[in-house]
């Protein structure tokens, strides 16, 4: 009982910011509230699943946003692990590049994502500005699909992979460094210790990471609405702008609240998949060089 008393603060909150907010898209998505209809609730059952399922601008840009998702997360996951080794060595000056390197993901996103815009400018930003200067064409980043979604998933890596080496660096600390001294007396390099001993203890950090960054990237909306505004023709449109511009531009909030719970699917299947991998590599592996 006293247990339950110490969390119900903590459960409170997640019933105000979570479970209600939720049940009422549940209850928006089943009504066509609109500009057409006075703005009133007018149930409608089903009708707007049923309108989700065979619409393709929804599906595409699911695969927009899982695709998104999976090679920025996966960058990311890269060079946070790399930056995070890096910054765990003992090195002069370690200290004030552990605080330089936060500062991408300090920033507001919006903020960067003006910067990023301002870089991939065609044909006035820096990196076009090169090419001219090297007497090579101008590359449409913004104009171009595939140039536009590589545009975003660059700006997204360089935002939060200072956030995932943080992540890391935390897990990092944890390690005891006794375990690699006696592994390197058995014979063991560092590269078998990075990957027998290192990689091993950090997949509790590893999954915080992804469970994190995951669900960000899916719910992505600021990054794309500044920096591509979901174009060319929706090529870089994400679920939660798609939400946004049935909501704000066409006022139809009912069909905005079944994409939104769409999007919570999405988040739930991926959540449910790390869930599942997480269970399969917990088992206790013998460490040997």
């Amino acid at each position: 009982m006293s247990a339950l008393l110490l969390m119900a603060p903590a459960l409170l909150l997640l019933l105000v910011v979570f479970v209600w907010p939720l049940l009422d898209y549940a209850w928006l998505s089943l009504q066509a509230q609109s500009v057409f209809t006075g703005l009133e609730a007018v149930p409608v059952g089903t009708l707007n699943w049923q309108r989700l399922l065979v619409d393709g601008r929804f599906w595409q840009d699911a695969w927009q946003t899982l695709r998104f998702a999976a090679v920025s997360v996966a960058l990311e996951l890269v060079a946070g692990l790399a930056i995070a080794l890096l910054l765990h060595q003992r090195w002069r000056g370690r200290g004030v590049v552990r605080g330089l390197a936060l500062l991408p993901w300090a920033l507001p996103t919006t903020v960067m994502a003006l910067g990023w815009r301002w870089i991939f400018n065609d044909p006035y930003g820096p990196i076009n500005g090169l090419l001219q200067l090297l007497g090579l064409a101008t590359l449409p980043f913004l104009a171009a699909p595939e140039l536009a979604w590589l545009a975003t998933v660059v700006a997204d890596v360089w935002k939060t992979t200072p956030f995932v080496a943080l992540l890391l660096l935390a897990g990092l600390q944890m390690i005891p460094d006794d375990l690699y001294e006696a592994f390197a007396l058995e014979g063991g390099t560092p590269w078998q210790g990075l990957w027998r001993i290192t990689l091993p203890l950090l997949r509790p950090y590893i999954f915080i990471v992804l469970l994190f960054r995951l669900a960000q990237a899916l719910g992505v909306f600021d990054l794309i609405a500044v920096l591509t505004g979901g174009g060319p023709a929706s090529s870089t449109e994400s679920l939660a702008l798609y939400a946004y511009l049935n909501a704000m531009r066409f006022l139809d909030f009912g069909y905005s609240a079944t994409v939104m719970l769409g999007m919570f699917l999405l988040l739930l299947a991926g959540a449910g998949g790390l869930l599942l991998w997480r269970r399969q590599t917990d088992a206790p592996q013998e460490v040997r060089p």
